[in-house]
């Protein structure tokens, strides 16, 4: 598949060395085969001739045994440079896929294809070299078989194809499990997602604790294991089959080819002593291919989900010349826009728009309306992140489209009511940007429980509030000129309310900053340049009330 090449690309260094390592280490095992049968034929007399072959066979032996090492080690760099590579690959995609498809994906099933879809491809992949050291054992062993004994060689051959045969029955049963399982793998990481996130509710309420772990949580891991235990079941009887019939064949060696073919005594000495060490490489290769079943399931896997692992430098190049935004824009507008979803739990689908609506430089919008009503996905259809069924979004007259959409979102910075606060912050290394932001941090009253250290933010135990107002730092130091606040004030005290409404906004808009504002704190809808109201994904502007008179500062601790 597309993906093999793509995911070695850069690796393929490495991978020649640790193949080719391991077909030197399998032949030399295969030659070692046919030292010993010629010192076991030989006549004891024969000094010149046994001590020509000892040295070869200890020349050999070190060849084998130092071939392998270097594969191996080889194959250890091979392995974590792979699984690196995997989920970069899907980090990047995730990061680049349209945010509709990763809200319906689910953050469990990210999870899934970060962790055990990464690890199973790179578990395949890492048995390449294993595979070639059988391969080539296998390949060297038959030849000489072929060459001492060839009714032997025929009767190990047919025991072969017959044993692939019944190998691939048992195999496609097993891949189905494989796959059953895989799907299990989702909830349960839906499950460890509500385990770690709801164990507070878990713990005051004993009856939900207790049906969580015996019912979804433990269902879901019993489903788990039965598919996977028979997914593995089915190899292991495809496995018996091979083992089976490769006895067959060393009993047709022994006790039948030489009354039946004519075998020498001598041949079937060879043919035997080739057999008992080509049963090892053999039982490797065959256990090798649950591997090799688990990660065609995880690739179909991430196909499915549309993380799909080909192909990344033609999947990320734009294919379209990108038009570029300046930081200093002058109107961003919103033309004739329509998005719609079908909402959670509902048959009917949430219509918005179409919304015609412009923003200029150093304005304060507040937008206000009901739970559900619209406000948040008007916000993500501005910023870029949903894309318009109609309509379009435009930059000083210059449409928004997919050749541009990614450096129009740079225009903004936005603290989403489900924020997430990333303790990397670029520039935090330079000094003017920290100082920026110790004042930021001692304003919010962040300054005792967040710190600067190796150009990083520390902090630990952080309430809801104080992270939020973390969030708020993070998106004023990246000085963009279009911010985005939704529900920012939702979780703060009346003082970090009144610094956020009549300090930071006043200072956004002095500075040539433009605020959108979702918000629901009626009192200081007067700080706002225009106040729109969204009801049913229908906007309208409504008249902004006279801000009140500054009043006293409220100390709360926090």
């Amino acid at each position: 598949m597309k993906a093999s090449g793509s995911l070695l690309r850069g690796s393929w260094p490495v991978v020649a060395c640790a193949i080719g390592a391991g077909l030197v280490s399998g032949l030399c095992s295969a030659a070692v085969i046919g030292l010993v049968h010629d010192a076991m034929s030989s006549a004891p007399g024969a000094s010149g001739t046994r001590e020509r072959l000892t040295a070869s066979f200890v020349g050999l032996a070190l060849l084998a045994v130092l071939s392998k090492g270097v594969s191996e080690v080889l194959l250890t760099r091979l392995g974590q440079s792979i699984v690196g590579e995997v989920r970069r690959r899907l980090g990047r995609n995730i990061v680049e896929a349209p945010l509709r498809q990763i809200e319906a994906l689910g953050t469990h099933r990210l999870l899934a294809a970060l962790n055990d879809d990464a690890l199973v491809i790179t578990q395949a992949y890492v048995q390449m070299p294993h595979i070639c050291v059988c391969a080539a054992t296998i390949v060297g062993c038959l030849l000489y078989l072929a060459w001492i004994a060839r009714s032997a060689f025929l009767v190990v051959l047919a025991a072969i194809a017959l044993g692939v045969g019944l190998f691939r029955l048992h195999e496609v049963r097993a891949v189905r499990f494989f796959e059953r399982a895989r799907e299990t793998s989702d909830a349960l990481f839906g499950h460890f997602r509500s385990l770690t996130a709801g164990v507070k509710e878990l713990q005051i309420n004993r009856g939900r604790g207790e049906a969580f772990l015996t019912d979804s949580f433990g269902r879901s891991l019993s489903t788990y294991e039965r598919d996977f235990v028979a997914g593995m079941t089915g190899y292991s009887f495809g496995m018996g089959w091979g083992s089976l019939l490769f006895y067959v064949a060393l009993g047709a060696t022994v006790f039948v080819l030489p009354g039946a073919a004519g075998l020498s005594a001598s041949a079937v000495a060879g043919a035997t002593l080739t057999l008992l060490y080509l049963m090892g490489p053999v039982a490797q290769l065959v256990e090798i291919a649950p591997s090799a079943g688990r990660a065609a399931v995880a690739f179909r896997k991430l196909d499915d989900l549309g993380l799909a692992l080909a192909s990344p430098d033609e999947a990320h190049a734009p294919s379209l010349p990108t038009s570029t935004f300046a930081s200093s824009w002058q109107r961003i507008e919103v033309c004739g826009v329509t998005h719609s979803y079908v909402r959670e739990y509902e048959e009917t689908s949430f219509r918005l728009g179409p919304i015609a609506l412009g923003f200029r430089p150093g304005e304060i919008v507040f937008l206000v309306g009901g739970n559900g009503s619209g406000k948040t996905t008007l916000a993500k259809v501005l910023l870029g992140l949903y894309t318009p069924e109609a309509g379009e979004l435009r930059v000083d007259g210059v449409p928004v489209d997919a050749s541009n959409r990614a450096q129009y979102r740079q225009l903004f910075s936005a603290v989403f009511a489900d924020y997430h606060v990333f303790d990397e912050q670029l520039g935090l290394g330079n000094a003017l940007v920290r100082e920026r932001v110790a004042g930021y941090l001692q304003r919010l009253k962040l300054d005792r429980r967040v710190s600067i250290e190796d150009g990083k933010l520390r902090f630990d135990g952080l309430s809801t509030g104080q992270r939020k107002r973390l969030a708020l730092v993070a998106a004023l130091l990246e000085d963009r000129s279009f911010f985005l606040f939704d529900e920012w004030a939702a979780d703060q005290d009346p003082e970090f309310r009144r610094v956020f409404y009549r300090e930071f906004l006043p200072e956004l808009r002095a500075q040539g900053k433009t605020a959108l504002v979702i918000s629901h704190d009626e009192q200081y809808f007067g700080v706002a340049d225009r106040c729109l109201h969204m009801d049913f994904g229908v906007l309208s502007e409504v008249a902004v009330p006279p801000a009140p008179a500054p009043g006293p500062v409220i100390r709360v601790m926090n």
